[in-house]
C-alpha cells in the first residue's frame, strides 16, 4: 500500500481512508478493469448492425485489444481477484461486457434462422477463441508457433469459420 501511495503521489495513509487493505484496493482496480471492458464492448457493438457477423468479430477483436493493452489488469480480471469481484454483490455479471457478446450472438442467430442455438454457449466458445488468442499474443507464444500470424487476422478467420459452420449444421 505504501508503494501504491508513493506512485499515486499521496501520503502513505491516504489509501487506507478508502480501502481497508491491499486486497480491497486490488478488488477496486479489478472492478474498474471490468467496467472499462464493458464500456468498450458496448461502444463496439453500437458501431455495427445488430445481428451482423461484423459485430461479433469486432467484439472479439475489441476484447483482444483491451486485454493486451491493459496487461497489468489481466491477472486481476481473470485470476482469483476477478472471481471475488464477480462474487461481490455490487458487481452484476449480467451487465458485463460478456453479455454484450451474448446479445450480439443471439441477434446473429435470430437473423440467420438459428434461434434454436444456445447463444450463451456459442458466446463462450467465441470468447474462448478471443481469450486464447489474446493469451498467446500477450505471452509472445503466437510468434513462436506462427511467426507470420496476426492475432486479429486469426480471430477473423476463426470466427468466420465457426459461424459458417453453424449456418451449415443442424442446431445443437
Amino acid at each position: 500500500m505504501i508503494d501504491a501511495a508513493r506512485r499515486a503521489g499521496v501520503s502513505s495513509a491516504a489509501p487506507y481512508r478508502h480501502f481497508r487493505d491491499k486486497d480491497a484496493l486490488l478488488e477496486a482496480v479489478s472492478q474498474l478493469a471490468f467496467m472499462g471492458l464493458t464500456e468498450s464492448t458496448r461502444e463496439i457493438a453500437q458501431q455495427f448492425p445488430p445481428g451482423s457477423q461484423q459485430a461479433i468479430t469486432a467484439l472479439g477483436k475489441g476484447y483482444i485489444d483491451y486485454v493486451t493493452k491493459h496487461r497489468a489488469f489481466y491477472d486481476l480480471m481473470w485470476g482469483d481477484m476477478g472471481l471475488r469481484v464477480f462474487a461481490a454483490a455490487d458487481m452484476e455479471l449480467k451487465t458485463s461486457g460478456f453479455y454484450v457478446l451474448v446479445d450480439a450472438v443471439r441477434q446473429w442467430c435470430d437473423s440467420n434462422g438459428l434461434s434454436d442455438y444456445n447463444a450463451q454457449e456459442l458466446a463462450v466458445k467465441l470468447w474462448a477463441m478471443a481469450h486464447g488468442l489474446a493469451c498467446l499474443a500477450m505471452n509472445q507464444q503466437l510468434e513462436k508457433f506462427l511467426p507470420e500470424g496476426d492475432v486479429f487476422s486469426l480471430l477473423q478467420s476463426s470466427t468466420d469459420t465457426f459461424l459458417e459452420g453453424l449456418r451449415r449444421s443442424p442446431a445443437g
